[in-house]
């Protein structure tokens, strides 16, 4: 007497579990990259020895070797500002936010006094400033 078997067993996986494994690792990398913010801005940092980290940096002042002024607020993308009206943004930065510091990053081959026209904004409003250098690695 010949017994059939009624059950079969199916030997194929189901793929859509890994289909949206896959994709979920995909969005993960996604938006994982597009928080991150890197410095758009190439600007050539003079080197120092001194270590200062500043844990509140509000504003971030770029100057590339050109002369173009940019302004970034926290993590955000810079913005291009002419040099007339950097200091009524800054001001205008510094009303909401009394106790901000500002990061000056200042290619090394621009003319000095590019440099001390945004020392001289800080230090007519009061501003914290920082100028940005780049570590020599000794």
């Amino acid at each position: 007497m010949a017994l059939k078997r009624r059950n079969k067993v199916n030997s194929t996986l189901a793929m859509s579990s890994m289909t949206d494994l896959v994709f979920l690792l995909l969005l993960f990398f996604v938006m994982a990259s597009t928080m991150s913010s890197p410095n758009d801005i190439k600007i050539n940092l003079p080197q120092s020895k001194a270590r200062t980290n500043t844990k509140q940096v509000v504003a971030k002042v770029s100057i590339d070797n050109l002369g173009n002024y940019f302004v970034a607020l926290g993590r955000e993308k810079p913005v291009a500002i002419p040099v007339e009206d950097l200091e009524g943004y800054l001001c205008g930065i510094q009303e909401s936010d009394s106790t901000m510091y500002i990061a000056l990053h200042a290619d090394q081959d621009i003319a000095y006094k590019e440099v001390v026209n945004v020392l001289d904004i800080a230090n007519q409003h009061k501003m914290k400033l920082v100028i940005a250098t780049r570590n020599n690695g000794q």
